[in-house]
Formats: structure tokens, C-alpha cells, sequence
């Protein structure tokens, strides 16, 4: 790839093109133009491109035409701008930048607002510039955020690397860098941590965005404050009070539907019906499981939704398009079918079920009719970022042990409440059996173990704790290297010996998913860069990553998409509860709490 001609540079082509001096590259003919700026739908339309930008949009530009150009007949189907995802973690995707864009491009995703702190988290700045570097070779406009919070939790977790205020500073002036990633540590914004507020100052003086994370139900002083710290928008919005709070506080609300997030439903109501003006709103996934991506679809999929939801479909095609160029500042460069704009344009049969018949990305086709057709070349990284799960010790079953007070035949415990499509946990409590001086789960009641093993350092440190809600009834055991945010190994089963097996198996490989039951290993994702991430076609991982779900359902799991609430377990932002390298964390107190309950 290849970074585009500025406008600017290609003006005088561009020029050329519109007033007939010259042909163009391309002619797209005969389409109903979705204006995303008067929010009309314009039929007998033409489009040039040259220089990988719109040159011109008119009723006839067969003027245009030269023996050269390209000519692709709309047939009077629809034209609308490609289509942006504002706010993203590409390693959610199982995958690298590369794949990720080769699958969703032909879902008609042209653009993309990443987040890297998954790997920030576990390689620092280095591997932050490893996955911008890798975003300035696609042939798809790919942006990226420095991670704001790593650790996203100071205190209460242990990350393998940290972002400073001085690294933030330093990637501001990095080709590819968009803004500042979600800001996390609401309550550090809050109370005005240093930290904190410099990142979000190194930001707002490079003149760019800082997104936001406001992940609490209180809209009250802790909000306000928040809001006024600087961050612009926020994705963690879940009910109608919170879009409408944002928005009429000058923060842009960013409505997601990712593989377990369904956040869309309850917010998309400002617009349906209290009649909110939508300019405020962006439509976005945050974590996209690379199944998903495959095979039900990408930010296409959101619109959808939002579709089916009542939302109007240009509206909702606005949400995913100019909204949000206009909010990160990119409104001249992406966005919108218009003169000078970077010709990215997917062509469609049907604006309500938008099956995706063409994708063009800087003026070359790239996908035919949800076919990827364009060459994208593997991206290779180094092997020093492979070699990260450290355990320290080979684990056996009696490290995954939890032992109950003494003399006790039962205890009171805390237990982690997964909640089915969303992010937040429930803070419960279950009154559990004791074995031979331990405390176990109760498959009867879905409660299983959960157990956070340190793989960062090689100190093999192992938390043990519970949690209940994924119905696990079978022997069985699913470990994991990405856990949001600190990205130790996660490991819920409800058998201590396939609990051992699956953490071996993956410090083995160097990271990735492995469930296994009864000693048998059902199925496994390698994943060895940073151990977050494939280095494998995103279709094999997606069929990888299907088996994945198959085996956990094959356990007794039947939570939709239960892999990525597996993978949040760790996430200390969040309420209610949460495991950390440093044991049982309220999130409501951001404190640690004793696993057990006394009477």
C-alpha cells in the first residue's frame, strides 16, 4: 500500500476528470447514489474516480470515459460510501490486521478505527508500532488509537508492559495514529489522575480524537466529570438513558453490536423514538470474534440491525459512514460519495437486507459479490513476539485447589455472574460444597471454577475463584491467553486435571484457546503472536474458532457466543466482579475482596 496522494496532489487530476480534460480510471454507471451529506437517494447516477479518489458525481459523465477506464455497470442498484467501523480491537478477531481486513472487506468495511491495547498490554509501544506498521500496507484505510490505559486498572492487575503519557506522546506523530483509544480508567479521569489527563492533553494538542469508556450506570457527578476530562465518545453505553445522556452532553454515543455485545436494540430508541438528531450517533462491533467475521458479517451486520431495529436505512447507513469521519476529523477524506473523498464505495441490491455486491477501497476492486478478489499478501511477524506465555511452572490439578476456612462442610462464596450479550458481570454469591478441606463448584447450581494463571512474568502465580453461568456439566476445562485487559490465562472447568491440561497445552504453543474434556482435546486455536493472535488465514480461523464453540456446547455451554464472555472474565473495568493476577476485584469499589464470605 501505499499511502494515497493527498487531495491536494491530486487536484489537478481530479480537475481534469470533472471537466472532461481527461478520462478517468474508473466509471461506476447508472446507480442510485446514497447521499450520506442531504440524506438522499438519488437514482441515474454516475461516478468517476481517478487517483484512487471521486473525481465527479452526476447524472451522465460518459464524457469520462476513455479507452482505458474501467466502466462497472451499477444496473440501478445502490452506491453507498464504504463503510467505517469507529471503534475496534482487531485481536478480538483472533487474527492480524491483514486477515482481519481480508475478511471483512467483502462485507463492504473500507475503513476501520482500531484499538491495539491487547497487544499494548502484553508488548507495550513496540507492539502497538508492530500493528501500525502492518495497517500502513493495506490496500483499506486502517487507523489506529494509542492504547490510553495499560494497565487499564492500575493496582489491581499486572499487565507485561505499561503505555506512559510519554509514550503517547511519542506515537502522535506516527503516520497511521488516529487518537487516543478508549479511556477506561473512568475513575481516574474523575478524580483527575496525572496520568490520565496528561495522555488526554498529549492528544487534544496533536489535535486529534480521545475516545472514550464510561463504563458505569451512574449519570451523575462522576459522569459529568468524566465528560468534561475531554473524552469524545463511548461505546459502553447499554440502555436508552445512556445515549441520550451522551449525546446531549456533546459525546458522540457509539451503538455496538459485536459477537456477544447487543447494545444497539436499547440506544438506537433516541433516534426511533424520541426523535434525537442521528449526526450524533456512530455505529460500531469493539470485539468481533473472527467467526463472526466470516460468516455473519461485520459493521454490514450492524447496519442491519440497526435496520431492523426501525431505524431508516440512510440513517443508518450515515451512522457507519459520515458520522464517523466527521468525528474523527477525516470528513474531507472518507465518508461520503463526493468530489476529492478517497473512492471507497460498495454497491448493493437492497438498502434494507444490504447484501454486498461490490466493494472499491481507493478506486481498485477488492470483493465481488462477498468474495474477496483482490490479492493481500501475508503479513510475517517476528518470531520475538511468539514466545510470550511464561508460566514458570508446569501446573498440576492441585494448583487449581481452593482451600475452604477451617472445619467448614460448606462456604459462602462470591461467584462471577456471566450476563448473556453484554459486557457487565453480576456480583453473586452461592453457598458451596467442601471436599477433603476444599471448596468446590456445583454443576447443579452452574457454578464451575474459574482460575487466572500468571503468564507474563513466569511467577506461576495461579487466582482461583467462581463463577456461574455457562452451564458446563460435563468434565471439562477451557483456557485461554486473551483476557481483557491484562491478558494473563483464563481457565473455567469444572475438572482440576483438564484445568491443568489446558494450561499446559497452551504455554506449549505460545498462547491461543484449547478446550478439553476428560483429558481429550476437543478442540484448539493457536494463537503465538503476543498470544492473542493467529498467524493463519482468517477462514482457517474461523473454522478453528467454530470448533472452539462446538466443543464448549459439547460441554453443556449454551450462552451465545460464550468464548468472548470467557475472554472478559479479567476485564477490571467493568463491574460487578472480576479475577485479576491479584485476586477477586469489585468493580463497583475497585477494590480487591476476600473470595469467601464469613458468617
Amino acid at each position: 500500500m501505499t499511502q494515497m496522494a493527498s487531495w491536494a496532489r491530486s487536484a489537478a487530476r481530479l480537475i481534469d476528470v470533472a471537466t472532461g480534460r481527461a478520462p478517468a480510471d474508473m466509471v461506476v454507471r447508472g446507480g442510485r447514489w446514497v447521499n450520506v451529506h442531504t440524506r438522499e437517494i438519488l437514482p441515474g447516477t454516475d461516478v468517476a474516480i481517478a487517483a484512487g479518489r471521486f473525481a465527479a458525481v452526476a447524472a451522465d459523465l460518459s464524457y469520462a470515459i476513455g479507452p482505458e477506464t474501467t466502466v462497472i455497470e451499477a444496473d440501478g442498484r445502490y452506491m453507498l460510501p464504504g463503510l467505517c467501523d469507529g471503534h475496534m480491537h482487531v485481536e478480538s478477531g483472533m487474527v492480524t490486521v491483514t486477515e482481519f481486513a481480508r475478511a471483512v472487506i467483502p462485507h463492504g468495511t473500507t475503513s476501520m478505527f482500531i484499538d491495539p491495547h491487547e497487544i499494548a498490554n502484553v508488548l507495550g509501544l513496540p507492539g502497538v508500532r508492530l500493528m501500525h506498521d502492518e495497517a500502513l500496507t493495506l490496500p483499506v484505510n486502517v487507523y489506529v488509537q494509542v492504547p490510553s490505559c495499560v494497565p487499564s486498572a492500575p493496582g489491581l492487575e499486572t499487565p507485561g508492559a505499561s503505555i506512559e503519557p510519554e509514550d503517547v506522546a511519542e506515537a502522535m506523530g506516527w503516520p497511521g495514529i488516529i487518537g487516543l483509544g478508549e479511556m477506561m480508567n473512568f475513575p481516574g479521569v474523575v478524580a483527575g489522575d496525572p496520568k490520565m489527563l496528561a495522555e488526554m492533553a498529549h492528544t487534544m494538542d496533536a489535535g486529534k480524537t480521545v475516545g472514550g469508556h464510561y463504563a458505569a450506570f451512574d449519570l451523575g457527578r462522576n459522569f459529568l466529570g468524566y465528560v468534561a476530562g475531554g473524552p469524545a465518545d463511548d461505546h459502553e453505553g447499554t440502555r436508552l438513558e445512556d445515549a441520550v445522556a451522551r449525546a446531549r452532553l456533546g459525546m458522540r454515543p457509539m451503538l455496538r453490536l459485536g459477537s456477544a455485545w447487543y447494545d444497539v436494540a436499547a440506544q438506537i430508541k433516541a433516534i426511533t423514538e424520541l426523535g434525537l438528531d442521528p449526526r450524533s450517533f456512530i455505529l460500531c462491533t469493539d470485539d468481533s470474534h473472527s467467526g463472526t467475521l466470516v460468516n455473519d458479517g461485520h459493521v454490514d451486520r450492524v447496519v442491519r440491525h440497526a435496520i431492523a431495529q426501525g431505524c431508516p436505512p440512510v440513517i443508518a447507513i450515515q451512522m457507519a459512514t459520515l458520522n464517523t469521519a466527521q468525528h474523527f476529523g477525516l470528513e474531507r477524506e472518507i465518508g461520503s460519495i463526493t468530489p476529492g473523498r478517497r473512492a471507497d464505495l460498495v454497491i448493493s441490491s437492497d438498502l434494507v437486507a444490504l447484501p454486498i455486491d461490490l466493494v472499491v477501497a481507493r478506486g481498485r476492486v477488492l470483493a465481488e459479490n462477498g468474495r474477496l478478489t483482490a490479492d493481500v499478501p501475508a503479513y510475517a511477524y517476528p518470531d520475538a513476539v511468539k514466545r510470550t506465555v511464561k508460566l514458570g511452572r508446569r501446573m498440576t490439578a492441585d494448583a487449581f485447589d481452593i482451600k475452604a476456612p477451617s472445619g467448614r462442610n460448606s462456604v459462602t462464596a462470591r461467584v462471577i455472574g456471566v450476563i448473556e450479550n453484554q459486557a457487565p458481570t453480576k456480583a453473586l454469591t452461592a453457598t458451596l460444597p467442601v471436599e477433603d478441606g476444599l471448596a468446590v463448584g456445583d454443576p447443579a447450581e452452574d457454578v464451575c471454577q474459574i482460575a487466572l494463571v500468571e503468564r507474563h512474568k513466569g511467577t506461576g502465580g495461579v487466582v482461583n475463584a467462581f463463577v456461574k453461568g455457562f452451564g458446563y456439566v460435563k468434565p471439562c476445562a477451557i483456557a485461554s491467553t486473551v483476557a481483557h485487559d491484562s491478558h494473563h490465562m483464563i481457565v473455567v472447568g469444572t475438572s482440576k486435571a483438564d484445568m491443568a491440561q489446558a494450561a499446559n497445552r497452551l504455554a506449549e504453543i505460545g498462547g491461543g484457546v484449547v478446550v478439553i474434556s476428560e483429558g481429550k482435546e476437543l478442540a484448539l486455536v493457536e494463537m503465538p503472536i503476543a498470544g492473542l493472535m493467529s498467524d493463519e488465514r482468517a477462514e482457517i480461523v474461523a473454522a478453528k474458532a467454530e470448533r472452539v464453540v462446538k466443543a464448549m456446547e459439547a460441554c453443556g455451554c449454551r450462552l451465545n457466543n460464550a468464548y468472548m464472555q470467557h475472554s472478559l472474565l479479567a476485564l477490571v473495568v467493568i463491574p460487578e466482579l472480576r479475577i485479576s493476577d491479584m485476586g477477586l476485584i469489585d468493580v463497583t469499589t475497585f477494590s480487591p475482596v476476600d473470595l469467601f464470605l464469613t458468617d
